[in-house]
């Protein structure tokens, strides 16, 4: 769930996946019946904005974690690669 701040009361407003899921879901019905190519770029824009106010928070947070996921293997295997050269020379 994602929060958006809300300039008329200066509070946040609560937008859930389910809302932006059903609205992506419209904006893309609606997008494959547009003719021209600007209202469907528009309407592109719009899907793409909308999703990003909850899923690329989402997103962000699950790179981080992998990230740091990441950082660890790499550790591992250079520690496993600097004992195994220290074993070739001995």
């Amino acid at each position: 769930m994602s929060e958006a701040f809300g300039t008329a009361n200066e509070e946040y407003e609560e937008i859930t996946s389910e809302e932006v899921d059903r609205i992506v879901e419209s904006l893309e019905q609606l997008t494959g019946t547009a003719i021209s190519e600007n209202i469907r770029t528009y309407l592109e824009e719009a899907t793409n904005n909308i999703y990003a106010l909850v899923y690329d928070e989402e997103s962000a947070e699950d790179e981080g974690e992998e990230s740091i996921d990441n950082e660890e293997i790499d550790m591992e295997i250079d520690e496993e690669f600097d004992n195994d050269i220290m074993e070739e020379a001995a």
